[in-house]
């Protein structure tokens, strides 16, 4: 067999790869993040500004742009040829339209993000995106994604579970948001409300929820993939945001006896 050959890996085999390796860094990640802050919010330092920043709306813009690329896969896979897939973009693009062209413009405060952060988001969001719409779109088994999988439990609790977890995020980013009155505003206030009454970071919870939703309805190791990474990046800032919640507002904050994360358990 010819060397080269052999050392051609395929796309399968690739994407494979791609996995195991955001497997592993959501384990890294997960530890690191307990031991050092997430590089913007209340715990961002300026050790994250060593490449310098940017305004934060140009910053989450650029960071989650690469979520579109959905859409080559969409184009260039099955996507028009399967309802379900359809159904799936319409489903990613109810999060990352707004995430990425209504949330950045709506945050108050004049921080600065760390483009050390922007960067490694954006690689992250290519990649993640690169193994979801490969694999519903190219590599999932032909004839999975039927008209049927519409009526499948998994789908159905999958759609359920998601769209619940959006609402939380976005009505708890509404009340974080709007705590600020003025756009040079930043100064921090106690959320209350919604979810806040159980939880102090719903906004994550929120966001896990619809990944959790996203790995069920997809029934896909992609999905889990991104689920295992999306808890592993945020239960770590909820349980530091909830230390510094406590921290700043002292017994004021205690009294609401609220969790973390899960309501009545984390």
């Amino acid at each position: 067999m010819d060397p080269l050959e052999a050392m051609h890996l395929d796309e399968q085999t690739i994407y494979e790869y791609i996995q195991i390796a955001m497997f592993v860094c959501a384990i890294i990640v997960f530890i690191a993040l307990f031991k050092i802050p997430a590089g913007y919010g209340k715990t961002s330092s300026e050790k994250w500004m060593l490449l310098g920043g940017v305004d934060n709306r140009l910053g989450w813009f650029l960071m989650e742009l690469p979520t579109m690329l959905i859409l080559v896969y969409y184009f260039t896979g099955n996507g028009l040829e399967e309802i379900v897939g359809t159904v799936f973009l319409i489903v990613w693009m109810t999060h990352y339209i707004h995430r990425t062209f209504i949330f950045p413009w709506l945050i108050r405060g004049d921080k600065k993000m760390s483009t050390i952060i922007i960067l490694m988001g954006a690689l992250f969001n290519a990649a993640n995106t690169y193994i979801q719409g490969r694999w519903i779109y190219l590599l999932a088994p032909e004839n999975m994604y039927d008209i049927d999988w519409l009526s499948k439990p998994q789908f159905i609790a999958g759609v359920v579970i998601f769209y619940f977890g959006w609402i939380t995020n976005i009505h708890s980013d509404y009340i974080i948001r709007n705590l600020r009155k003025e756009r040079t505003d930043n100064k921090y206030y106690i959320p209350k409300g919604g979810m806040f009454k159980y939880v102090s970071a719903p906004n994550y919870m929120g966001e896990m929820l619809e990944w959790l939703g996203w790995t069920i309805m997809t029934y896909s190791i992609a999905g889990l993939v991104f689920f295992i990474w999306t808890f592993a990046n945020l239960a770590p800032r909820a349980v530091i945001t909830h230390r510094w919640y406590k921290e700043k507002f002292g017994e004021e904050y205690r009294k609401l006896d609220r969790k973390a994360f899960i309501p009545y358990i984390w």
